[in-house]
């Protein structure tokens, strides 16, 4: 098994996905972006339910798909277009409604699979059977569909992808539909199956927290192209755009390093304790911001004026959203605010530590 090696390039209208993606055997890799980045159009593109314009599938040195050509309209090293039917494919999907057919039991929902792969009616309900056990619905295979709660039904439709002995899984927000509660216990039995894979598995989510949880390795895209990809830790650490700071809760700020100093493009600067040259991302952490009703003496040398343009509860505290030369939002308590006396329209000062700032190179 060699695994994954896809570039995906796909032409709909005015919107491009070009998608370079690896993945290893074994390993989970999650595709995280906003709604509209491409996500779910890169997953049918693996699955053969969308064709590629331009770029290659590869999986375990078997090509799957080639258009004949890469993303700059080169002929493609493999040579002549290719596409291999999605029936033909050793990948399963786990789609985001898992469309179980709905005048199934949930046994031969699982056995559709094996016996469209030649196994005959009989092994095939038996091995449909031992999956609907593994996922612990071993007493639940004569249900249809509608009998099913939506954690029951996840897991039929992950029994179902399993039990066709899949090169490649695909999940398509596999827990979007489900209430809080059974998201959690299922997201656990989901990452208890996806450790024990052979094969690789792609996973498609907006939601920062099923990445975090289940995948090895995250790339994150936005308008239909990778920008940024490493582990958990890598990412949140170091965001590269608003909308990933936004995911691990920073703010943050692209601008020129000179010293100690980061000059942003709004005109602004913000004080770093660590040095640096160059292109920049400034970042800090919400509850690293400061409010009061006058300019603050002392040892901030980050401060500027700002007016409140809405306050929301955030956990235990509050987050206030601030305009002005730096946009950026506030963690403060409620008996903070109430001191404050904070409504929108407020004008306030903010200020920041340098030492509460990273910064690291654009």
């Amino acid at each position: 098994m060699s695994g994954l090696d896809a570039h995906l390039v796909v032409d709909r209208g005015s919107f491009r996905l070009d998608l370079r993606l690896t993945a290893a055997p074994g390993e989970t890799v999650a595709l995280l972006g906003p709604n509209g980045a491409g996500k779910t159009t890169a997953l049918r593109a693996l699955a053969g339910l969308e064709a590629l314009s331009g770029g290659h599938i590869d999986l375990d040195g078997t090509l799957l798909d080639s258009a004949g050509l890469d993303s700059a309209g080169l002929e493609h090293p493999s040579g002549a277009a290719r596409w291999v039917p999605p029936e033909h494919r050793r990948i399963g999907v786990v789609f985001q409604d898992y469309l179980l057919f709905p005048h199934l039991s949930a046994v031969d929902n699982v056995a559709f699979g094996p016996r469209r792969r030649g196994l005959g009616r009989g092994e095939a309900r038996a091995l449909a059977a031992d999956w609907l056990g593994r996922v612990g619905l071993g007493d639940f295979g004569k249900r249809r569909p509608g009998q099913l709660s939506g954690g029951q039904a996840q897991r039929v439709a992950l029994a179902r992808a399993l039990a066709t002995d899949p090169a490649l899984l695909l999940l398509d927000e596999p827990l979007a539909a489900l209430d809080a509660r059974t998201r959690l216990d299922t997201r656990a039995e989901l990452h208890r199956h996806l450790a024990g894979l052979a094969g690789p598995a792609v996973l498609v989510t907006h939601d920062p927290v099923d990445a975090l949880m289940l995948a090895d390795r995250l790339v994150v895209v936005e308008d239909g192209r990778a920008v940024q990809e490493g582990d958990a830790e890598s990412i949140t650490a170091r965001p590269r755009t608003d909308y990933i700071a936004r995911l691990v809760g920073l703010n943050l700020y692209r601008g020129n390093a000179s010293g100690r100093t980061v000059a942003l493009a709004s005109g602004e600067s913000l004080a770093t304790a660590e040095p640096m040259e160059g292109d920049a991302f400034a970042a800090f952490p919400p509850s690293a911001v400061a409010l009061f009703r006058s300019r603050p003496d002392g040892s901030p040398r980050n401060t500027w004026r700002a007016v409140v343009a809405g306050v929301h509860r955030h956990g235990d505290h509050l987050r206030v959203q601030l305009d002005g030369p730096l946009r950026a939002a506030a963690d403060i308590t409620p008996a903070a605010a109430a001191q404050l006396g904070l409504e929108p329209g407020q004008e306030v000062w903010a200020a920041v530590k340098a030492t509460e700032i990273r910064a690291y190179p654009a």
